[in-house]
């Protein structure tokens, strides 16, 4: 895969603590000009680490301070106030110790107490650059987490499941850590993911761990190679934790699975927050093992909302992406037409941060060429907290429901997005938008097909069951589906076409659908459309059909809980989603970082905290 990411180095030593009991003018030492350097191509960062950079390398760090130092209580006056001024953070017209600290403030580093439950990417990239954890410890504490909680009754609540998120976790993931440990020591921080665990889901194919699709039939399907999307976030430096469960071949929403289970017997993802509820699907497994801090990141798959209907169920932030933006190679496939992989996460920053590693245009899956020159640097420079200001949002008002915590927090959502700045305006749907939001998911005709080119291509020698006859013939899946593989195991080749060719009914219907909704922000000048991802553990009609049945993209980002007065299951999230034009991710996560820092409405589930 051709990435367009960099990992040159940057260094990122220990600081001393400094001394805050000054913070009036200082006797100014004499000007010393701030070096003059060209960006540096390494590490890309949020504008909240980058805007008070006086050496040109794109962040804040020692040699900033050393620059800002030199020239304490320089004013307008003192020559080479332009190379310094940003520093002045307070904006009184003097560098003090006060500014000091404040541009101090802005870089990765913290060397106070780290807390695993919760934290950023951010935050275990600063308390690693600190020397307060390693990635060694990260791995090995959310190992912990997963050895204490995955597979163990917490939940004392009647109906209460274990979570059942996690297939299997690396053997070597320990030693990927450590090498990312030497990496940092050497190089310092290549990359915001440098020596996070992650965990992707079971159908990314993995070096280093089997590749099951959630069905105890592939057991032993241990590939040669690692999804096109796991090399990246191995390029990157990421560690790969884990394999997270999830339904069946992603087939739906409950996410019940055969893998590491006897012949006839499954497991299904709970939620974190009321284990009595499902995790959602496909992805449930992922979403499950985020929201209840088991890994650093994860990755799914959505099809028709195998990622968002999860991160909603779990309090996430979900990006499906532009399809062609990151490669499906070496993913286990449901429908090419639809399919697409995308990061989860506890913050959009984590997200963008996570998307960055995964995307290129990658010759194994043709459709990636069409992002050239369509995808920024990095993802993380959208996250502005101002991003909404004069964004003009759409949304259709049946798209919106009746439900009770859903129409409350979507009331709720659109005066925020109102507050921040966003003109938000209800739209009539144009003649057709019926019918794009009606076209069924293309798994029905596809799956056969597509599965049996995964098979041809990457599908380990070792494994038996090379087709879905085979599948049925060993009795070891969900048994429940029999009838749904058999009936899909019939569709032929002319089927297919007729469905899926170029010049396939399907295919026919997404690039119309493409065109109309497209056609609709244009004509009403909209940079989004709106609308709830779902109901408190439900899904609201045909809305997640909109993106797949379009191929443009969509992140979906907490907007609150269930009330007891809502009346429907107290505590219960409901995520916004937003969806805008293609390739348009980067405004999408502005977007839903702006919204996100102004409601902060994720919550931690309370029944996986800290070990003790």
């Amino acid at each position: 895969m051709t990435t367009r990411r960099s990992t040159a180095a940057v260094a990122v030593p220990l600081l001393a603590g400094l001394t805050l009991a000054l913070t009036g003018p200082v006797a100014q030492a004499e000007p010393v000009p701030a070096p003059v350097l060209e960006a540096s191509p390494g590490v890309v960062l949020a504008p909240f680490y980058t805007e008070l950079d006086l050496t040109g390398d794109r962040q804040v760090t020692p040699a900033d301070l050393d620059v800002l130092a030199a020239r304490l209580g320089a004013t307008p006056a003192s020559a080479g106030w332009t190379q310094v001024a940003a520093a002045d953070v307070d904006a009184d017209g003097v560098l003090t110790v006060a500014d000091l600290a404040a541009v101090s403030a802005r870089m990765v580093y913290d060397d106070g107490p780290f807390e695993l439950v919760e934290a950023s990417v951010i935050d275990m990239q600063a308390a690693m650059n600190a020397g307060v954890t390693t990635s060694v410890e990260l791995t090995r504490a959310y190992l912990d987490r997963i050895a204490a909680y995955d597979r163990t009754l917490v939940d004392p609540a009647e109906g209460g499941r274990p979570l059942n998120s996690v297939i299997t976790t690396s053997t070597v993931a320990l030693q990927a850590a450590a090498a990312a440990d030497a990496t940092r020591a050497a190089e310092g921080m290549t990359d915001l993911l440098l020596g996070v665990p992650v965990a992707v889901k079971d159908n990314y194919d993995t070096l280093d761990m089997p590749t099951t699709g959630g069905c105890g039939c592939w057991e032993d399907n241990h590939t040669s190679t690692d999804a096109a999307m796991v090399a990246g976030l191995r390029e990157a430096g990421a560690v790969i934790l884990a394999k997270a469960s999830l339904d069946e071949f992603a087939f739906g929403f409950v996410s019940e699975f055969s893998a590491g289970q006897a012949p006839g017997s499954t497991l299904l993802a709970a939620s974190p927050y009321r284990t009595s509820q499902t995790a959602g699907g496909s992805s449930g497994g992922t979403g499950a093992a985020i929201a209840a801090n088991l890994a650093g990141l994860g990755f799914g798959t959505d099809t028709g909302g195998s990622i968002r209907v999860p991160a909603s169920y779990n309090q996430l932030v979900g990006i499906r992406p532009t399809v062609g933006l990151a490669s499906r190679d070496g993913i286990i496939p449901l429908a090419l037409s639809q399919d697409t992989g995308g990061p989860m996460a506890r913050s959009v920053m984590d997200a963008a941060a996570a998307l960055d590693a995964v995307v290129g245009v990658d010759p194994a899956d043709p459709v990636t060429a069409e992002q050239a020159g369509r995808v920024p640097e990095s993802y993380t420079a959208h996250l502005d907290p101002t991003a909404l200001e004069g964004a003009r949002i759409g949304y259709v008002a049946s798209m919106v429901g009746t439900n009770p915590t859903t129409l409350r927090l979507f009331t709720q959502a659109r005066a925020t997005l109102e507050a921040l700045g966003a003109t938000v305006v209800e739209v009539t749907p144009p003649a057709g938008f019926g019918d794009v939001l009606a076209e069924p998911s293309g798994s029905t005709n596809e799956f056969r097909h597509d599965l049996d080119r995964y098979i041809a291509t990457h599908l380990a020698p070792q494994v038996q069951a090379r087709s879905l006859t085979d599948i049925l013939a060993t009795g070891h899946y969900v048994i429940s589906r029999g009838g749904t593989y058999a009936s899909r195991a019939a569709v032929t080749e002319e089927t297919y076409q007729a469905w899926a060719g170029p010049e396939g009914t399907h295919t026919r219907a997404i690039a119309t659908g493409h065109a109309l909704v497209t056609g609709l922000m244009d004509d009403l000048d909209l940079d989004a459309i709106a609308y709830p991802t779902g109901t408190p553990y439900g899904t609201h009609s045909t809305n997640l059909r909109l993106s797949p049945n379009t191929g443009m993209p969509s992140l979906t980002v907490p907007m609150g809980q269930a009330s007891a007065e809502d009346g429907t299951i107290t505590g219960a999230g409901v995520n916004l989603e937003l969806l805008g034009r293609d390739y348009a991710e980067g405004d999408l996560i502005g977007f839903g970082y702006a919204f996100e820092q102004a409601t902060h409405a994720r919550t931690s589930p309370a029944l996986y905290g800290p070990l003790g």
